[in-house]
């Protein structure tokens, strides 16, 4: 079981967003996804997602709202993955390069364009929206296979 945070920093109605072209054998490599990544020992999903970002973007989070949480059973084929979900809404500092990937600001009614997982682009929308979401999204051999949803 892997636990991760995936976060969306927004700031005038654009998203910052990570092309993933820059780590070996990345599973994600080619796709766009937020910043994130697995816990820490003995973070909390707060801690990890604040450190995330810092590492991912040089940005320092000053304001973030959790937002969703999705369960990926056996995801990478591996591992049952956990990710809580935040979005950014305050936060300092300069762009930096990121050892993930290439950093671009999209046009938050382009982000669901990009060639994301296509469970992506089925919660994106919902961090745009006021409640809660917990999920549960099915892959298989890295191909999409269905999704449940609750809203609270």
């Amino acid at each position: 079981m892997k636990l991760a945070t995936l976060c969306y920093v927004q700031k005038d109605d654009k998203t910052l967003m990570l092309f993933r072209n820059k780590k070996e054998n990345d599973y994600h490599e080619g796709k766009w996804n937020g910043l994130g990544g697995k816990f820490e020992l003995s973070e909390s999903p707060e801690e990890c997602a604040v450190r995330e970002v810092e590492e991912e973007s040089g940005l320092k989070v000053i304001d973030m709202k959790m937002k969703g949480f999705i369960t990926f059973p056996m995801f990478d084929g591996k591992d049952d993955w956990y990710v809580f979900l935040f979005v950014v809404t305050e936060f300092e500092g300069e762009l930096k390069d990121s050892p993930e990937g290439t950093l671009k600001w999209i046009p938050n009614n382009e982000l669901t364009n990009l060639n994301l997982w296509e469970g992506d682009k089925i919660f994106i929308p919902w961090l745009f929206e006021e409640k809660f979401f917990s999920a549960k999204f099915n892959y298989e051999n890295g191909k999409f296979v269905d999704y449940s949803v609750e809203f609270y």
